[in-house]
């Protein structure tokens, strides 16, 4: 499927329960004159009730999408990806909700989307000193398996929650195979994308933990699906041992 002409951008910011933070990051992103979608994965009263008054407060630039029960950052993505798709849009801006990420970035991250279009324009975060140091550390294990994974040094880092991505590949990828819909999505869409022939582009973008104090990553539960999603990729990664090793050729980065 050849990518649109036109560019059509929309942020998507999957929601739970980070009522203290948004509010910045609507504002942020309202502030880039791109339109925006918030997709609440099943928060409590007092999120979802502030979700309300900022998609009332800035619409129609800014959306809400309801999901009834808690599907995960992966199901709250994939989610605002089929809105997205519905709605005409051409790319997609993940952005977190939790203040992580600077908003004032997205003018430039939409520029190399609207110059490299059929690309992944991936966050490389830029830390500062409020960075937990076992999370630091722990991301590194991931950056080697995404790199065994796609037998490539393409992708920088996998788990910055801040890309831009091309949605008629994305979309083909949802409908012909199933993606993990917790903290696994972000490094599994972005490795079976790569798979699928969708270069990356690696922008650098600061980091900083997070404004709301409110993390979702549960230690135990989190890092078993992940060290599982590494498995399934791995095995993954053998059956297209030849097809990788025949792309092993100088790839775009930024």
């Amino acid at each position: 499927m050849p990518l649109p002409a036109a560019f059509r951008p929309l942020v998507v910011i999957p929601v739970f329960d980070h009522e203290h933070a948004i509010a910045t990051m609507v504002a942020g992103v309202v502030a880039t004159g791109v339109p925006c979608l918030l997709v609440d994965d099943g928060s409590g009263d007092a999120c979802a009730r502030e979700l309300d008054r900022l998609a009332a407060l800035h619409a129609p630039q800014v959306r809400l999408l309801r999901l009834p029960v808690n599907q995960g950052k992966g199901g709250a993505v994939l989610a605002g990806f089929r809105d997205a798709d519905a709605h005409g849009h051409t790319h997609v801006l993940q952005i977190d909700a939790d203040g992580q990420h600077d908003p004032a970035d997205i003018p430039h991250f939409l520029a190399e989307a609207r110059a490299h279009p059929a690309a992944v324009v991936c966050g490389v975060p830029l830390y500062d000193d409020s960075v937990p140091k076992g999370r630091l550390y722990g991301r590194y294990l991931t950056h080697v398996w995404v790199w065994i994974n796609t037998l490539s040094l393409a992708i920088r880092d996998s788990m910055c929650g801040f890309r831009v991505y091309p949605l008629p590949p994305v979309m083909r990828l949802m409908d012909e195979e199933t993606i993990g819909r917790r903290m696994d999505f972000d490094v599994e869409v972005l490795v079976r994308l790569f798979w699928r022939g969708v270069s990356v582009r690696n922008r650098p973008t600061r980091v900083t933990y997070p404004l709301d104090g409110v993390s979702h990553f549960d230690v135990w539960r989190d890092n078993v699906r992940i060290s599982r999603m590494h498995t399934r990729l791995f095995f993954g990664m053998l059956r297209r041992l030849p097809r990788l090793l025949a792309r092993r050729a100088p790839e775009a980065t930024a």
